[in-house]
């Protein structure tokens, strides 16, 4: 048995599915409301679905852009809302292929420069996805953000999240009863820290166990995904550097 993903239209999701949607969110967060997770499904116009060869739903990821306008430059972001799968399927499904793919389909619609991925990680495997498929990406533990950039993170964290965006930590901030993965879900353990970038995102969001969420930015351009990012979505890689690419538009003084 294996899992197939599909990007669907939110419309097009059933009852049926919305309870197995529901379901992988009890089993793997703490306070998980039903009303919150129906007001966060209403909001996304796409969802992620990974399904079994029984068409049961075995991990999803909402999907929806947002478009700000920071310093006169109009930008929009892919924001990824509620993500999960269940976990036994962890380290074996489709999500970063079907994800991936989606990310590229958007590139083509929008001027060079001006698509981003706006990502709040509430555990160290979501942030831990940021290395694997991006060359350029913040927080980062050895790139400073730059002054664009972080204009650019903080107008869409403010946007989206305004009563709980703490812009100077950089997080969004957990209200008490607000869910929180569970115990044995994401936690960062000695072997864990090891990693520089899991350690790096301790550092950057001590309040994850409580629901803390870490702001993120990525470039949506097909040159900032990396050749591991292609081998997972299963395509060719571009013939051009990423990173070479990118810094060949930044100005000068962000270099």
């Amino acid at each position: 048995m294996k899992l197939q993903g599909y990007v669907v239209e939110t419309a097009q999701v059933t009852c049926s599915q919305r309870d197995e949607m529901y379901s992988l969110m009890q089993a793997h967060y703490n306070n998980a409301y039903r009303d919150v997770f129906e007001a966060d499904l209403a909001e996304k116009p796409w969802v992620i679905l990974l399904m079994d060869d029984r068409l049961r739903v075995k991990g999803f990821s909402t999907q929806m852009l947002l478009e700000v306008n920071c310093a006169g430059e109009q930008v929009t972001a892919l924001f990824s809302g509620d993500t999960i799968v269940h976990r036994s399927w962890w380290g074996r499904n489709p999500l970063s292929r079907v994800w991936g793919r989606f990310a590229l389909s958007l590139i083509d619609c929008f001027p060079p420069g001006s698509l981003y991925w706006f990502l709040i990680s509430k555990g160290y495997k979501t942030y831990r996805f940021l290395p694997l498929f991006f060359h350029v990406f913040f927080p980062h533990l050895e790139r400073p953000l730059p002054s664009r950039e972080a204009a650019i993170l903080a107008a869409f964290a403010r946007r989206k999240f305004p009563e709980s965006f703490d812009e100077e930590a950089g997080v969004v901030r957990a209200a008490a009863d607000q869910c929180c993965l569970r115990s044995g879900v994401a936690d960062i353990t000695s072997a864990r820290r090891r990693d520089p970038h899991v350690a790096f995102f301790e550092r950057k969001n001590p309040g994850h166990q409580q629901g803390d969420e870490l702001c993120c930015l990525a470039p949506l351009a097909r040159e900032n995904f990396t050749t591991a990012a292609y081998r997972v979505m299963d395509l060719p890689r571009p013939l051009e550097s990423g990173i070479a690419s990118l810094r060949r538009r930044e100005p000068a003084e962000q270099r």
